[in-house]
């Protein structure tokens, strides 16, 4: 088993950054790839982010390219959310999930998630 646990939301303007964390522990090699999604109240959850622990491949939401940016801590086994420029339309709880091997946008490809945390941006 793998335990995901985020934190880093908050209350925030719109135009500001915000960073999101997520720690692994547990079975964490069974866990290459290391995801974040989001999910607006009444939306389907939805594909963000998503990294590798063993290189510097990420793949990107068209929604968040060129704002957000997805990385890791090996030694800490950690994986970061930075949240530039937010916009309303980008509030939603963020969760952190994992999986074997996909790097990619499909939920049920993911194996372990965490709890979420919330994220909202006034206008």
């Amino acid at each position: 088993q793998v335990q995901l646990v985020e934190s880093g939301g908050g209350l925030v303007q719109a135009g500001a950054s915000l960073r999101l964390s997520c720690a692994a522990s547990g079975r964490t090699f069974t866990s290459s790839v290391m995801g974040w999604f989001r999910q607006a109240p009444g939306k389907e959850r939805e594909f963000v982010a998503a990294t590798r622990w063993s290189s510097d491949t990420t793949y990107y939401a068209d929604s968040v390219k060129g704002r957000f940016i997805i990385s890791r801590d090996n030694a800490k086994n950690t994986v970061y959310l930075q949240m530039n420029s937010l916009k309303p339309e980008d509030t939603a709880v963020y969760y952190c999930a994992a999986n074997q091997g996909y790097l990619g946008p499909i939920r049920a490809a993911y194996d372990y998630w965490g709890q979420g945390t919330q994220v909202t941006v006034s206008s």
